[in-house]
């Protein structure tokens, strides 16, 4: 399940930077989950300075630059990990790309494992034992 996008305005980074970011996403993403890395995926999502305003100045006339993320969870992921996840991954896009911490967004949007597939089977029926487990930790 792990998935996250970032989204960033084209042209303010380079390659070797949005790759590096990749990596070490990647890495951190299947640390703090304890996932396989073949299940993890990112991307980056790069939009026209045009297509992007932030307090309704667009980019391309001199807007401020302002990254945000999103990753996805399957619902029973504890707590401590998603906040790891929001943490971690917001100090990445900082050491990496430079970005101002207090313009950073980043969300996390759980989803029910019967919501969510793996191959055209939903996740609640493929990895059933894993998810209940999760969940049950989960439960106070």
């Amino acid at each position: 399940m792990p998935i996250l996008e970032y989204h960033l305005t084209d042209g303010q980074y380079t390659d070797a930077l949005c790759e590096k970011l990749l990596v070490e996403s990647s890495r951190l993403y299947a640390e703090i989950l304890k996932s396989p890395m073949d299940r993890v995926r990112v991307v980056i999502h790069q939009h026209r300075p045009a297509m992007v305003a932030v307090a309704g100045v667009p980019m391309s006339k001199g807007g401020k630059s302002a990254p945000f993320f999103f990753f996805l969870a399957l619902l029973g992921r504890p707590e401590s990990e998603r906040h790891a996840l929001l943490t971690g991954f917001t100090d990445l896009v900082v050491e990496i790309l430079g970005a101002e911490r207090a313009a950073i967004r980043g969300g996390c949007w759980t989803i029910p494992p019967e919501d969510w597939c793996i191959g055209g089977t939903p996740a609640s029926v493929l990895r059933a034992a894993e998810v209940k487990a999760r969940v049950d930790a989960a439960k106070p």
